[in-house]
């Protein structure tokens, strides 16, 4: 099985953030934590981050896989493209978000990608990203929506 953890705008900040909605790791270190996990269910994983809405669309389009772990970011409230590129994918699609999006700012809680996804998982720090590897572990074989 192959999954990609595809990260959006400002993530690469994370640790240096507001530690209250983010959590205090870095993304280095929750990348290390999902490898740690992907290993112990034999899953090939990769990660992906980017600031540039482009290319997240372009390592969407170009992943060839079984599932796709997406915290956009920003991009998650208005990137339509990046939605669309989402919807063409057969895979087990799970969106991520660190704080609890429907708790914060209003137009946070608004997600453009959610419907084109399998699920979403909001607001339980870095075990979030835990959380959708479990669900993509459990599901193998899946490639439903």
């Amino acid at each position: 099985m192959k999954v990609i953890v595809i990260n959006g705008p400002n993530l690469n900040k994370l640790g240096e953030r507001n530690a209250s909605h983010y959590g205090t790791k870095t993304l280095d270190e929750i990348n290390e934590l999902l490898k740690t996990e992907a290993k112990k269910e034999k899953i090939n994983i990769e990660f992906f981050f980017s600031n540039i809405e482009g290319e997240i669309i372009t390592a969407i389009q170009n992943f060839d896989g079984d599932a796709i772990i997406i915290n956009a970011g920003g991009y998650t409230h208005y990137s339509i493209a990046i939605r669309d590129a989402l919807e063409s994918k057969n895979c087990i699609k799970v969106e991520v978000h660190l704080s609890n999006i429907l708790a914060r700012e209003e137009f946070r809680s608004q997600s453009v990608l959610s419907s084109v996804c399998s699920g979403t998982i909001t607001g339980f720090g870095y075990e979030s990203y835990l959380l959708a590897l479990d669900y993509i572990s459990r599901h193998k074989g899946n490639t439903k929506k």
